[in-house]
């Protein structure tokens, strides 16, 4: 069996399906644990998601939640570069070549 650094987390809305994959998972030799898990916004205790955090590899566990209506809580990545700035000021006018950028006419 190979084991992840992190670990991956399944969600699901019933405790019933968390309870399943539990099961699933420790009975394959995983090592698993039952969490209640608030999001943002949450405030009813009741509303609280249920969450399976397991060493499984990552398309097992979405292969369990996709089996019982859940889904993997994904840490996405920050950007590597952010912004790309220019490095120096842009010029919006260019003078024109060979003429003086300075008022006055020329004489002939």
């Amino acid at each position: 069996m190979v084991r992840v650094s992190q670990p991956t987390i399944a969600v699901f809305f019933e405790i019933d399906e968390a309870q399943a994959a539990l099961a699933r998972l420790e009975a394959g030799g995983w090592t698993a644990t039952l969490r209640r898990s608030r999001f943002a916004g949450e405030d009813d205790d009741e509303d609280q998601p249920w969450t399976v955090h397991t060493d499984a590899p990552e398309f097992l566990a979405e292969v369990l939640v996709e089996e019982y209506g859940g889904w993997l809580e994904r840490d996405e990545p920050a950007p590597a570069s952010g912004l790309e700035l220019p490095a120096g000021p842009r010029r919006h006018h260019r003078p024109e070549a060979g003429g003086s950028t300075q008022g006055g006419s020329a004489q002939g």
